[in-house]
């Protein structure tokens, strides 16, 4: 459980964030200088709010009304940057070991060789920081924040200075952290791919106030995200679980309660839970059931929403099941194909268009 109440000014820019979530992962998604890296230093105690609170967990880490204001260390907050701002002057155990002497020992309750173990980081233990790759580094830097033993740990952006391939590499790392030791994680990102693939309640952050608070599903389901979101990726997400895979063709099959998604082939046992991260700039409709084509994925839905802003394009929203789905087309279709809501028509979804580079599947 997070709960934030906070107001500050910093310099001409007002920070007034107010949210309660409870969530293994909180994603805190929004522009750049929008306040997110503002609003996690408060958590940490680098910045001090001049009106609120701060929660984690019950523990009060900041109540200006009943004057409690707890020092850094005693919030015992794990922070992990952008860049790993590790001591270059020792080596990666000593890094990893920085924070672990400075805690209480009653407050130990993540082992180092634990640490080590899932972050792979064994083969690096007398390295300097300057020998390491950037991946290597950002999981020594998340391994010395685990081992201060924190209540909470925040991270701020911390795949931003990494290619596409190492941004993978330490999302599958912090999937880890987060199912092994049960840490309440803030991930702040302006990436989408990121917060979808990581989140499970995501606050929306503009101009340094919440536009919205929510389940990952639902808040990047809304058309109003559309301004914070951009177009690229945005979209929405659909909770699925691996029904089936196919061998011959190298597929696999997503049940949800609204139908299936055929997609290329996953390494995830059926069962498994899969987040399906669907663009809106992928989805086409049809008012009827269209035949011949070589689409896989035609989804039936009734639209909620239609988003219009002038201009060639608009945003459809639709109920599929229990799912929320964003189709992006233009007017021109809008019109000739007489779309308004609550009709009943068909998504329709290329398998193509999912893919592993965390805009497809999380």
């Amino acid at each position: 459980m997070i709960d934030i109440d906070i107001e500050q000014m910093l310099g001409d820019f007002a920070l007034q964030v107010k949210f309660c979530v409870d969530a293994p992962v909180v994603g805190v998604f929004g522009r750049s200088g929008a306040g997110k890296s503002s609003l996690i230093n408060a958590i940490a105690g680098v910045i001090r709010p001049r009106r609120g609170h701060m929660r984690v967990n019950g523990v009060t880490l900041f109540d200006r009304a009943s004057g409690v204001d707890l020092s850094p260390p005693r919030r015992r907050v794990g922070y992990v940057f952008q860049d790993a701002l590790l001591f270059p002057h020792l080596s990666v155990n000593t890094n990893l070991m920085y924070g672990h002497r400075l805690s209480p020992a009653s407050a130990h309750y993540i082992e180092p060789a634990r640490v080590i173990e899932v972050l792979g980081i064994g083969a690096l233990l007398q390295r300097r920081p300057d020998t390491l790759s950037g991946g290597e580094r950002q999981r020594v830097a998340i391994g010395r924040a685990l081992l201060a033993q924190p209540r909470v740990l925040l991270l701020d952006e911390p795949l931003a200075s990494l290619d596409q391939a190492r941004k993978n590499e330490i999302l599958d790392y912090i999937e880890r952290l987060r199912d092994e030791f049960h840490i309440p994680i803030v991930y702040v990102s302006h990436s989408i791919a990121e917060i979808t693939r990581l989140a499970d309640a995501v606050v929306v952050i503009a101009d340094g106030k919440c536009l919205a608070v929510g389940d990952v599903d639902t808040i990047m389901g809304r058309l109003d995200i559309e301004p914070i979101a951009g177009n690229a990726d945005r979209g929405a997400i659909i909770e699925t679980t691996v029904v089936a895979h196919d061998g011959v063709d190298q597929l696999t099959t997503l049940g949800f309660v609204g139908g299936e998604l055929i997609v290329p082939r996953l390494d995830a046992a059926i069962g498994k839970r899969v987040r399906a991260h669907i663009r809106a700039r992928d989805v086409s409709l049809a008012v009827q059931r269209p035949v011949g084509i070589s689409i896989l994925n035609i989804l039936c839905g009734r639209v909620t929403a239609i988003r219009e802003e002038g201009g060639a394009v608009v945003d459809v929203q639709l109920a599929i099941g229990d799912a929320t789905l964003v189709a992006r087309i233009t007017q021109r279709s809008l019109a000739q194909l007489g779309i308004r809501e609550q009709q009943d028509v068909h998504a329709l979804v290329k398998s193509v268009s999912f893919d592993r580079l965390g805009t497809g599947y999380a």
